[in-house]
């Protein structure tokens, strides 16, 4: 589809939203809330063990969102064995045919070798897909969708973007792996608990002492490798221009209000760019009114940043702990053993929580039993000082009105009433331009006074149907009388019909699979590659490369990195020796340390990558 502007062709996009979804619960309300589509957890070998679901909920969660045009991705990505592979296959295939899936999210290539359904396939971020060379070569091998990494600025995913037609799928918004994705091996070195397998037992967010290479104490019990929460809600209109098509919410273990809470957020302030540049368009059918104001701060969050995006963030680790700080309110004026004041511009409620950070520098929670005027009354006296900034990390009646039905998606139609002979031809039109006609054999009788308004409103009366009519179109002869509960009877069967038509137009996307052989960008495999079965070896082999290790999973490496990233702890203390401030009075290397854990940091400042090596095993 194109349009014309000011003498310009636009190329239209379709933009997708997408959500995640714990369970079927959060993702009907993600749609309902406005995703274009979601992603939820297979029942096994998803990248999030937690959050598997039954094929039943998945095959629920399907038929709903297909209703409004909406999609379902299956996360499957996790690294699988030999014997997982088999299974795999078998859930693929059941997925496809009984559940209704859209697509299958994968990490490993061994994935690609098996007989498959003509199911499109997805570019999981865990396949660390950071480079133009990679993701060119993803393309070629088939995958319909290819999630980039969050590390990447909008420059890198701007020459991405121009040398590949696939679409491109980024992170805008929730939590932040620290390392690479697919690129962390520290929960299995530490614990046998595998990222790339789904169990990862986040060492990231742990309180480490950094101390030099003599034994100096740097820092104590800091959350150096924790990130605060990404939030690009802000660059939406740089990511499009830049060639993005999809962006997806974080968080496939939050509750059911978070999921509410952000992807009304996001919707709105998409729709808002679409209606500035028409290239643009939703994915999906409908809209969504809302019964609440979304704000991300109400939600579980870690403070935001916009991570690497437009360069490297200056504050992007949450130092002082993991835990969600909430909303800003502002600073305590006065203390009491019975109140608090806080000079904020924001409502208070009974059953609040809220947060500081007290003389430590330690997170503290406290609860509000109740408010009187400007009294807030805790419920337990806290220890706080006069100047302490408060964070609300509990809206009670946000809530309380996200507990409850707080949004409604409607498709918009339109009813045209026409006179027959011997009756009438009622047709219904959507915004997608489904259409049903039916015709009804009724006796005409003169009305006493002008019907336009009883067709009119009884028509338009949709109720808990999907359809919201915006048009209703009379054409007639004369003010004929027709009982409101005609009408009623005739508007149900009118609905059910397109309801049916909308049902069997949905069409899934077709995509045969054939194996290629085209050169993988990297010629040896190591741990890196993720090798974890003998199809996936085959893959590589196919591709032109050797490989030398299988997954660290299978055989654990000595000596090697363990975690990638591009957050860099020197320079987030002032240490970068590419700066100007970039001296400190300490010995090199830098270890991390946590009761027996010890990680030593190595930094190869060419490439702005910092690495963790484990060395608490040398060191007993």
């Amino acid at each position: 589809m194109q349009l014309f502007q000011s003498n310009t062709l636009l190329k239209v996009r379709r933009i997708e939203l997408l959500a995640p979804a714990k369970n079927p619960e959060c993702g009907i309300e993600a749609i309902n809330h406005g995703a274009d589509a979601v992603y939820i957890g297979a029942p096994e070998f998803s990248a999030r063990a937690a959050a598997g679901n039954t094929l039943e909920d998945i095959k629920a969660l399907a038929e709903y969102a297909h209703l409004y045009n909406a999609k379902v991705y299956v996360a499957l990505n996790t690294i699988l064995s030999d014997k997982e592979l088999k299974d795999a296959e078998r859930l693929i295939w059941r997925l496809y045919s009984e559940a209704g899936i859209d697509a299958l999210i994968i990490q490993d290539m061994g994935i690609t070798m098996l007989d498959l359904p003509p199911v499109a396939l997805h570019a999981s971020t865990q396949m660390d897909n950071r480079g133009v060379e990679k993701v060119k070569f993803l393309e070629k091998a088939g995958f319909r969708q290819i999630v980039l990494p969050r590390e990447l600025t909008i420059g890198e995913i701007k020459e991405i973007a121009s040398q590949v037609n696939t679409p491109l799928e980024v992170f805008v918004h929730g939590a932040l792996c620290v390392c690479y994705s697919g690129q962390c091996y520290l929960s299995e070195a530490l614990s046998g608990r595998s990222a790339n397998k789904g169990a990862c037992a986040q060492y990231c967010r742990l309180p480490y002492t950094l101390v030099d290479a003599g034994g100096e104490e740097i820092m104590a019990k800091k959350h150096f490798l924790s990130m605060k929460d990404f939030n690009l809600s802000e660059n939406l209109e740089d990511l499009l221009e830049a060639g993005v098509t999809s962006l997806k919410i974080e968080g496939r273990l939050k509750d059911v209000s978070y999921v509410k809470n952000v992807v009304a957020y996001y919707r709105r302030r998409l729709d808002e760019i679409f209606k500035k540049y028409p290239q643009y368009q939703k994915a999906s059918s409908g809209s969504s009114a809302y019964m609440f104001t979304p704000n991300p701060e109400k939600s579980f969050n870690r403070g935001f940043t916009n991570y690497f995006l437009n360069g490297r963030d200056k504050d992007i680790w949450s130092l002082n702990s993991p835990k969600s700080l909430g909303e800003p309110i502002g600073r305590i004026t006065d203390v009491t053993a019975k109140f608090i004041k806080i000079n904020t511009t924001h409502r208070i409620n009974n059953g609040d929580g809220l947060c500081f950070f007290n003389n430590k520098n330690e997170l503290e929670g406290i609860h509000i039993n109740r408010v009187e005027g400007d009294l807030i009354y805790p419920a337990v006296s806290p220890d706080m000082r006069k100047g302490t900034f408060v964070y609300r990390n509990h809206d009670h009646e946000f809530e309380k009105l996200l507990s409850k039905k707080s949004a409604e998606r409607k498709i918009e139609v339109s009813i045209d009433v026409n006179e027959l002979p011997f009756g009438y031809s009622l047709q219904i039109t959507d915004e997608d331009d489904n259409y049903a006609v039916l015709n009804f054999d009724y006796e005409k009788q003169i009305a006493q006074k002008d019907q336009t308004e009883n067709i009119y409103n009884n028509l338009r009366k949709t109720g808990t149907t999907i359809f919201k009519v915006a048009r209703v179109n009379i054409n007639r002869s004369n003010s004929w009388f027709i009982p409101a509960s005609v009408l009623s009877e005739w508007r149900r069967l009118l609905t059910d019909k397109l309801l049916s038509v909308r049902n069997i137009r949905y069409r899934r996307e077709i995509v045969p699979h054939k194996q290629t052989s085209h050169a993988f960008p990297v010629r040896n495999i190591t741990y890196l590659g993720n090798v974890m079965n003998d199809r996936s070896r085959q893959f590589y082999v196919q591709h032109q490369s050797h490989v030398s290790q299988l997954a660290f999973e299978r055989q654990a490496q000595k000596d090697v990195p363990l975690m990638f990233t591009r957050h860099c702890i020197k320079q987030s203390l002032g240490w970068c020796t590419k700066e100007k401030s970039g001296k400190h009075p300490y010995k090199e290397p830098f270890y991390l340390t946590y009761n027996n854990t010890r990680l030593q940091l190595a930094f190869d400042c060419k490439i702005c990558e910092m690495k963790v090596y484990n060395t608490s095993q040398s060191d007993k």
